[in-house]
């Protein structure tokens, strides 16, 4: 029933998004027009040390939301980020590539640090508590909702499966829908660099 009702809630929150998106201006992904302000979210990783996802001066961030059980989409898109960063060489250091589990009880700080940083070490895993991630999911427009699994994988997570681009003044430009090929996203990396 609860996943039910997270999909339903995904394909309103898509269904905002995308009247709010538009293949125009100049972006390769769905411009978000005009660009959403989002709000920042602190995270503690693995080290104890914070990390933010408040903007910081020429450094666009891109994010995704999965976890670390998932048989499919993630590790495809994390896959797509790694093809992304070869392609902009010495530019992608500019980029922050976060990767956000919506699965924080099995998922802690260290395991999805882990997951990221096995695709590209500059890539950032983070987990936060359940009231953070609550948040980021609601201002991001992100539904995940828990499925039953087979008594191997355990539960699965049902989750939205796009991936965002925030520019370096925290402004949400644009949405890139599983099976958008990762070249546009390197492309539109591009443009803000």
């Amino acid at each position: 029933m609860r996943a039910r009702a997270a999909r339903r809630w995904a394909g309103f929150v898509g269904a905002l998004l995308l009247a709010a998106c538009d293949l125009s201006g100049g972006f390769k992904g769905m411009a978000v027009d005009p660009p959403r302000d989002m709000p920042s979210f602190a995270f503690t990783r693995a080290d104890g040390s914070t990390f933010t996802t408040a903007p910081e001066a020429g450094r666009p961030m891109v994010l995704f939301f999965g976890y670390t059980h998932c048989p499919d989409v993630c590790p495809t898109t994390l896959a797509d980020w790694k093809r992304v960063r070869a392609t902009l060489g010495a530019k992608a250091n500019a980029v922050r590539f976060v990767f956000v589990t919506v699965d924080p009880d099995r998922d802690t700080p260290g395991v999805a640090e882990r997951y990221a940083r096995q695709y590209d070490a500059a890539f950032e895993g983070i987990s936060g508590d359940a009231p953070t991630t609550s948040r980021i999911l609601e201002a991001f427009g992100v539904a995940a909702a828990r499925e039953p699994g087979t008594s191997t994988t355990g539960y699965l997570v049902s989750h939205s499966s796009q991936v965002f681009l925030v520019d370096s003044r925290g402004k949400l430009v644009a949405l890139y829908p599983f099976g958008t090929g990762w070249d546009a996203l390197a492309s539109d990396l591009e443009r803000l660099l």
